[in-house]
């Protein structure tokens, strides 16, 4: 098992933690949660990185912003763990780690490939992120929120431009997947 991280991997971490933290602030104003260019950064990470490194460099974003950086899509400290939307955050570095997976040491990766792999990390980010607004808004800071509501703002709203992403993402690694095998 690879235990040490080379001087390259830490540079591509530190970008991917740099570019997730810009994507917070590249937002579009929706109801609830605000749609943002986080998820496209985070699977990128995973793309080109691979799962392991990819959620390291998205994990580090999120211990970042817990211990009070203002990072996050609506600022930062470790009271952001109460904020419902937290959960979105879990799932970038879990949908990050999974589709890195997915797609690290595969010859003749097609668009096609990476498209599920996407996917997949879009489905694990809104299932996290979902479930956790849902928890943390009925049993911990009593706004109970039902299930129709939550879809409804938590998913239907926010899903297509992350739709959108999946695709730009992988047209993106697609061509950057070889320029970093090379580096």
């Amino acid at each position: 098992m690879k235990q040490k991280i080379t001087i390259k991997e830490m540079t591509l971490c530190a970008i991917f933690t740099v570019l997730t933290t810009v994507g917070a602030f590249i937002k579009v104003p929706i109801p609830v949660v605000p749609f943002t260019l986080q998820f496209l950064f985070t699977m990128l990470a995973g793309l080109l990185l691979g799962g392991r490194l990819g959620a390291v460099s998205v994990g580090i974003y999120a211990l970042l912003g817990l211990v009070g950086l203002p990072i996050f899509a609506e600022g930062g400290g470790l009271w952001y763990l109460l904020k419902p939307s937290f959960g979105y955050i879990i799932g970038f570095i879990v949908g990050s780690y999974v589709t890195g997976k997915m797609t690290e040491k595969k010859e003749n990766l097609t668009f096609g490939k990476i498209l599920i792999a996407n996917f997949t990390g879009l489905a694990i980010v809104y299932g996290v992120g979902m479930v956790y607004y849902y928890v943390i808004c009925n049993f911990v800071i009593n706004t109970p929120i039902a299930l129709w509501p939550l879809f409804l703002y938590c998913f239907l709203l926010a899903v297509p431009g992350d739709i959108c992403l999946c695709f730009v993402a992988a047209a993106l690694a697609k061509r950057l997947k070889p320029i970093i095998a090379k580096m």
